[in-house]
């Protein structure tokens, strides 16, 4: 089992950042490939971002390429997303997840472990 916590969601301006962060626990954390995910209001979860459990390799979606990115620090079991020139079309609740190999997928259905997510607003 592994468990995820997202945090660092919140309220922004357009134009502002946020870092969101995922600590995760439980199995060996450098055995799993990391993605983030989000989800807005009456539309399906849709992939972001995601980063090899080696941290060697990362891929991002075309919506947040350039905006967003994607990073893990194996010493506190934690990935990040740091989010850049945020729009209101990224106000979405963020999720993190967890997913057993070497190589990220894009689906959710990839994916075994999800934390409970973190609210981002933002707002025009």
């Amino acid at each position: 089992q592994v468990q995820l916590v997202e945090s660092g969601g919140g309220l922004v301006q357009a134009g502002g950042s946020l870092r969101l962060s995922c600590a995760a626990s439980g199995r060996t954390f450098s055995r799993y490939t990391m993605g983030w995910f989000r989800q807005a209001p009456g539309k399906e979860r849709e992939f972001l971002a995601a980063i090899t459990w080696s941290g060697s390799n990362t891929a991002y979606a075309d919506s947040v390429k350039g905006r967003f990115t994607i990073s893990r620090d194996f010493a506190k079991n934690t990935v990040h997303l740091q989010m850049n020139s945020l729009k209101p079309e990224d106000t979405a609740v963020y999720y993190c997840a967890a997913r057993s190999g070497p190589n990220y997928l894009e689906q959710t259905t990839a994916y075994d472990y999800w934390g409970q997510g973190t609210q981002v607003t933002v707002s025009s």
